[in-house]
Formats: C-alpha cells, structure tokens, sequence
C-alpha cells in the first residue's frame, strides 16, 4: 500500500459520498445557449394583410315572456291575467317568432304539479326551445 489513499489500491473503506456535478452544469450551460439561440426563430410569424372590415354588434336582446302561475292555478302572461285558451294561442303566436322569445315560468310554491305539467306540454307542443322556471334564492 503506498500512502493513505484509498483509491490507489483498489480497497474502498467507504463509499463515495460527493457527486460530481461538473457534467450536469455542462449540459445546463449547452442548454441555455440553444434555447437562446433558437428562441428569437420560434417568434418569427409571417406577416400577411388582413382585410379590414367594420361591422356593428347586435344589441338586440331576446324577448322574454313571464308567465306566472298562482296557487289556485290562475295564468298571467306579462302580469295580465289570460285562461288557458289564450295561453295555447299566444304560445303558438310566440313560437313562430323569427328569434323565439324565452318563457319564464314563475309559480307559487303551493302551485299543483298538474298545472305546471299542462302548462309545459302546451309549450312543447308549439315548439318553444327556451323555456325556464323562475324561483327565489334561499336567504
């Protein structure tokens, strides 16, 4: 054995406990000189003229229908009382509308399921595709 160090002859007493980070700062450094190279070529864009065009946003507003249903099974549509005649008329007339208005169902909670399923078969039977139920939010 010439001198102390373990590793001249072949015997190791330990196991290397330091890693040699040398190699790692290497291929970090190649790294960040080809993503700085080749950065500035992935933001080249071709450029090209677009046509210019003007136009002004529709502002108009689809019409709502409030149809509300009391506890004695009472319709109003827009808040004037109507029987359920005129409702399927004025169903029909609303649904064949250009732009369909949306009906929200507002019902008393006392309200009997019967009425409310008459009241949704009258609009599916006329077509009408936006149909809501209004209710108030618990406190």
């Amino acid at each position: 054995m010439i001198g102390n160090n373990p590793f001249s002859s072949g015997e190791h007493t330990q196991p290397m406990s330091e890693i040699n980070t040398t190699p790692l700062v290497d291929v970090m450094l190649v790294l960040l000189v080809i993503f700085i190279i080749t950065a500035p070529l992935l933001t080249h864009a071709v450029k090209i003229d677009l046509p210019q065009a003007t136009s002004q946003p529709l502002e108009e507003k689809p019409e709502v229908i409030d149809l509300a249903v009391d506890t004695d099974g009472k319709l109003y549509w827009n808040d004037a009382e109507i029987d359920k005649v005129d409702l399927a008329a004025r169903l029909r007339e609303a649904s064949a509308k250009q732009q369909q208005p949306e009906l929200q169902i507002r019902a008393d909670k006392n309200t009997r399921y019967q009425v409310l399923a008459e009241v949704l078969a009258q609009a599916q039977t006329v077509g009408m595709k936006k149909v809501g139920f209004v209710s108030q939010p618990q406190p």
